[in-house]
């Protein structure tokens, strides 16, 4: 069933969509060309941004893969809207042919009857439930023994403090904790015979957390993603961290295998090697640029928006574009100094720049840059805001 499964109780037909584009993009590049391309077609009754407000037009949802400066994908949009007024929003889709600086191909794949493809997908479930009732054997007594462990193990979370935190049975009396971000991570530890965890259930830091850490010796076992990096930025705020311990790239702790747990405890580095190895952890980057107040403050108004602002040497504001426009008002914009977007700097974009004679790109990120132009000066958002 794919992305509709998520939609299938709210939205009647989902629209999918391949795309192609001569460079690299990222997912904001694409959402923000399919909302600036199509806007105003044909009136606010389907204008994209109020049918998606309204409820009639779900979250687009954007897998896609770069490689060798191309990028392909796919779009999935779920509608509530009528056939006809379905059939015009793909037909929309279809038509936009810049995605971030570069040149696109949208073809449209399917629009499909959500109801009809969850139909289709329990009649084969329900087959292959009766075909294992039928021919399965009874569980065997290895599969018994490990199931109810699993289950007691899952049934020793405890809740502590005014919070009512879940946390491992020997966490109040224990020397030491181990604080991970969430229930699951606490269940996910148990079941390695670790019962000394406290969850965080948040990116706050809970005052029972701040007391419990006090003479005591404290791990941070948390998820190697973004949020992660964001709650342990906090936590080395107002907790005295005696050891950081993180899952892999890109992975949570509750996904771990036990194995990978215990390795992950096991390498944990000191807060004073963490802070050694990782200043950015600990701290906020440093700009390499120097940037007006004003721009600053833009940068933390922009996040999310996936527009773009021009200013000029005097750090004035002269344009305003939705980013999917970026590339074609760009090639006609006259004195702009400085441009501040919500998206990433691309290669491509960045000899746009050099060619319009800008003095500084800020973007949300930046691609794989193989060129960086000697009067062209780049940074993120992050760098400016400091966080």
């Amino acid at each position: 069933m794919g992305n509709e499964e998520k939609y299938a109780s709210t939205a009647k037909y989902v629209i999918q969509a391949k795309f192609a584009v001569e460079g690299v993009v990222e997912k904001p590049d694409v959402i923000g060309a399919i909302f600036g391309q199509t806007e105003g077609l044909f009136g606010p009754d389907l204008d994209l941004r109020e049918l998606q407000k309204s409820g009639r037009i779900g979250r687009i949802e954007i897998e896609l893969e770069s490689k060798q400066d191309k990028t392909n994908g796919m779009i999935t949009i779920p509608s509530s809207l009528d056939k006809v007024s379905t059939a015009i929003i793909a037909a929309a889709i279809e038509s936009v042919d810049r995605i971030g600086p570069c040149e696109s191909k949208i073809t449209l794949e399917r629009v499909g009857d959500v109801r009809e493809d969850k139909r289709t997908a329990i009649m084969g479930k329900a087959k292959d439930i009766l075909k294992k009732w039928v021919i399965e054997a009874s569980p065997s007594t290895d599969e018994i023994v490990k199931e109810v462990s699993e289950s007691i193990r899952s049934g020793e979370v405890v809740s502590i403090g005014p919070d009512h935190l879940p946390a491992g049975p020997e966490v109040q009396e224990s020397s030491s904790i181990i604080i991970v971000e969430g229930r699951a991570d606490i269940i996910a530890l148990l079941k390695c015979g670790i019962k000394n965890t406290v969850a965080l259930e948040g990116t706050k830091v809970p005052q029972t957390i701040i007391e419990m850490a006090k003479n005591r010796e404290v791990t941070a076992f948390l998820d190697g993603d973004r949020a992660g990096d964001l709650i342990l930025k906090e936590l080395m705020q107002v907790v005295e961290l005696d050891y950081v311990a993180r899952a892999p790239q890109g992975r949570e702790v509750e996904e771990l295998t036990p194995k990978e747990i215990m390795k992950g405890l096991r390498e944990k580095s000191s807060i004073e090697q963490f802070k050694a190895e990782k200043p950015s952890a600990a701290h906020p980057p440093t700009p390499t640029v120097t940037v007006p107040i004003n721009i600053v403050e833009a940068a933390r108004q922009l996040r999310g928006t996936l527009e773009a602002i021009a200013f000029d040497e005097n750090a004035k504001e002269i344009s305003r574009v939705p980013v999917g426009e970026l590339t074609e008002k760009l090639s006609k914009m006259e004195g702009a100094n400085t441009l501040l977007f919500d998206g990433v700097i691309t290669q491509r974009l960045l000899d746009l720049a050099e060619e319009r004679n800008l003095k500084l790109l800020i973007g949300d990120r930046v691609s794989e840059v193989v060129k960086r132009p000697v009067n062209v000066k780049i940074a993120t958002m992050s760098e400016i805001i400091g966080k």
